[in-house]
């Protein structure tokens, strides 16, 4: 069984996670698909033992939670074959404790690891279960975070190679300029820091990333899409297009001689290969709200919301960013970038106003600027190819320093909800 030399005291789950929670929760790596049985005595281990299989970091392993302790895994795995993690809840004293864990090793398969979530801070105990093989020992109350963690130090090798981040961006509209967005964002990273990033255009239809890249590549994502069983590294790089010394393309075919209805689960294997590939991967995201676009958005380390300034968009975001925040508790809440603010004579909502509702504030407001958007897609160009000293360009880089965890978002003052609120619900009526 696998050793430790840690035992853990934490608080107890609250419900929402505090931001060193959820700082410690975007370290942690996916856990592979493994099973893994609980046996809970208290309803406060359960509870964040069940929040923590509905984690996305644990989307591949199965975890079923039993109601009672040692006594009832003994009874259940008689008849059972053990999974590849046992987590076991136990108010018994020390001796009880061994002496049961002894009984239960009876049925146990030799490959199965076993967590111990107990309820005394003994130094003894804990030396006494990691010699007998227990995998760890866990001293309660435990939060959800600590859950993740104990069963991810278990199953993820601290030394495989590290798998990189992945940012979805998606448009609250179509239109709103989130493809133009995520390109030009990922050419800053991969100029600016020099690290290697891959783009991946998901809109298959329709995709522009050829384009804004002026390339036309023979093959692309649709390959990789539609023969999963062939995809390992090797593969993807062979149908990657090198865009820039450090930037490279899984192109959309941006063709109609097919319908591209996809299982949820389509483009998995890809974007867990390209992550593998390079240390930022940029998903360009198409706005429509499908199986497969949901799942990407879940598993996604980051999600970023282009929008524009005016009603339907604060509606769609607000839905997407509710939605998003059910679906990824564990999470911080999707980034905010305002687009073609302050198109001439159009009434549109001011920047803190559409933050206001969201309850995020935006990570950068920009500027319509026709000349420049257009000259650079005309031309099949990024926009510091086209003027690097344009104040739109600053903004892309802060965007990409944001995303790269090098600087933070400004906080902006708030202002009051009334008429957009108002609007909204007007607009329901």
């Amino acid at each position: 069984m696998t050793m430790s030399n840690l035992a853990y005291d934490t608080p107890a789950e609250t419900g929402d996670l505090s931001q060193q929670d959820i700082a410690a929760m975007q370290a942690l790596r996916p856990v592979p698909r493994i099973s893994i049985q609980a046996f809970c005595e208290t309803e406060g281990v359960a509870n964040p033992v069940e929040r923590a299989g509905e984690d996305r970091r644990m989307a591949k392993a199965h975890l079923k939670v039993h109601m009672g302790g040692i006594p009832t895994a003994i009874e259940f795995y008689q008849s059972a074959p053990t999974p590849n993690l046992i987590l076991l809840e136990s108010r018994s004293e020390p001796q009880q404790l061994l002496e049961q864990l002894g009984q239960l090793a009876e049925y146990c398969d030799p490959s199965s690891k076993v967590v111990v979530i107990g309820h005394y801070n003994d130094v003894g105990l804990y030396r006494e279960l990691i010699r007998s093989g227990i995998s760890e020992y866990v001293i309660a109350p435990v939060s959800m975070t600590d859950i993740v963690s104990v069963v991810s130090s278990i199953f993820v090798d601290p030394e495989s190679e590290p798998i990189g981040r992945s940012i979805a961006f998606i448009g609250a509209k179509g239109g709103v300029g989130s493809s133009t967005i995520a390109h030009n964002v990922a050419w800053a990273m991969s100029s600016l820091f020099k690290s290697e990033v891959v783009i991946a255009d998901l809109d298959l239809a329709f995709g522009t990333a050829n384009i804004n890249f002026d390339q036309d590549p023979a093959q692309g994502i649709a390959e990789a899409v539609f023969s999963p069983e062939r995809v390992d590294e090797v593969y993807l790089d062979r149908l990657l297009a090198q865009c820039a010394e450090h930037l490279s393309l899984l192109a959309a075919p941006s063709t109609l001689e097919r319908v591209y209805d996809f299982d949820p689960e389509a483009f998995a294997q890809v974007i867990e290969t390209a992550q593998r590939s390079a240390p930022l991967l940029v998903l360009d995201v198409p706005h429509v709200w499908s199986g497969w676009s949901k799942s990407t958005l879940i598993k996604a380390d980051e999600i970023v919301i282009t929008a524009t300034p005016e009603l339907a968009n604060l509606r769609n975001t607000k839905n997407m960013v509710d939605m998003l925040k059910r679906l990824r508790p564990n999470d911080p809440p999707p980034k905010l970038i305002i687009n073609q603010a302050g198109v001439p004579k159009r009434p549109e909502i001011a920047a803190s106003d559409f933050a206001e509702p969201l309850g995020i504030a935006p990570m950068a407001v920009i500027n319509f600027e026709p000349l420049l958007f257009g000259n650079a897609a005309n031309n099949g160009r990024m926009l510091s190819e086209m003027d690097a000293k344009s104040p739109v360009v600053a903004t892309i880089n802060e965007i990409a320093h944001v995303l790269t965890g090098r600087s933070e978002i400004k906080a902006r003052k708030k202002a009051g909800l009334g008429s957009i609120l108002g609007k909204l619900s007007r607009n329901k009526k």
